[in-house]
């Protein structure tokens, strides 16, 4: 059930760098939304017109220029400019689906122990549905009485919905990642904290992904680096070794793993420093994904 209370309940933080065209629909998309949900817009040192831009056409919007590339790390920026117990994140190129924030909050007011919400992504015009919806919907984990869907360990960014505090508490995107996959040790370290991930298939997010992308090797390379940097971080010396094992008899073959298992062991030092092993339950849940 949808509720209709005039004050927004949900922000919603969109990080962009040089893709003015496609954030400006993003933001003429979520001016649709009733009620109108705040939007911080974190400008990733974009080169082109994106802070004219937004400034002249939607001067409700906050905008944060960010004088490098924080990569990920922009949304913590983003969130620490809201004010809402609830915030949503949109990539320049998504947006939300009429109600479906509202719904979110929803789940979030009924279950306390929610921390986030995996949305349901429909792509392009012809409105697809991401494959990453069944996965969602038919995870082998098992359910939890206290949330209102499928449990969840992982999520798409751009179609993602946190909990404030949680978010917080979690330490939201952090800087070591930068970009591709780093979900994932969101994910995690909400887990580990207690906090409930699930997927909500009435919640919506469009994605029309842009025309221009990062070439696709340097995409894989980084969520090669990153898978990486997250296990050494979070899991258990066994699948730290099992992991690192595997990357290793890849990278002879494989040129993009070789050179993500390169940039890996240069970050090594501060995925130590920064190594909190996740509780035994967490990995459980973790192993019984990575079999299924």
């Amino acid at each position: 059930m949808v509720s209709h209370t005039e004050q927004p309940r949900v922000s919603v933080v969109v990080i962009t760098r040089d893709r003015v065209d496609e954030l400006s629909r993003t933001l003429t998309e979520l001016r649709t939304l009733r009620p109108r949900p705040p939007v911080v817009v974190v400008d990733n040192a974009s080169t082109d017109t994106t802070a004219e831009t937004v400034r002249n056409d939607f001067p409700e919007v906050i905008l944060v220029r960010n004088r490098r590339n924080t990569g990920c790390a922009a949304r913590d920026t983003g969130v620490a400019r809201t004010d809402t117990p609830y915030v949503a994140f949109s990539d320049d190129d998504s947006w939300w689906y009429p109600g479906a924030l509202e719904s979110a909050a929803d789940a979030f007011d009924a279950h306390p122990r929610l921390g986030l919400v995996a949305a349901a992504v429909y792509v392009g015009e012809e409105e697809r549905e991401d494959p990453v919806n069944r996965r969602l919907v038919e995870s082998p984990l098992e359910p939890a009485a206290d949330l209102p869907g499928p449990r969840a360990m992982g999520f798409m960014a751009c179609a993602a919905v946190v909990r404030r505090s949680a978010f917080d508490q979690a330490g939201g995107f952090g800087s070591l990642l930068f970009f591709g996959g780093e979900e994932t040790l969101l994910a995690q370290n909400l887990a580990a904290r207690g906090w409930g991930l699930c997927h909500l298939p009435d919640v919506h997010a469009h994605h029309r992904p842009s025309s221009s992308r990062p070439p696709g090797r340097w995409r894989r390379v980084l969520e090669e680096r990153n898978a990486l940097l997250t296990v050494w971080s979070r899991r258990s010396p066994r699948t730290v070794l099992t992991r690192t094992a595997r990357a290793v008899a890849r990278a002879v073959r494989d040129a993009e793993v070789r050179s993500a298992l390169g940039l890996a062991l240069l970050l090594a030092p501060r995925a130590l420093a920064d190594r909190r092993r996740v509780p035994a339950s967490v990995e459980r849940d973790l192993l019984l994904l990575e079999r299924a």
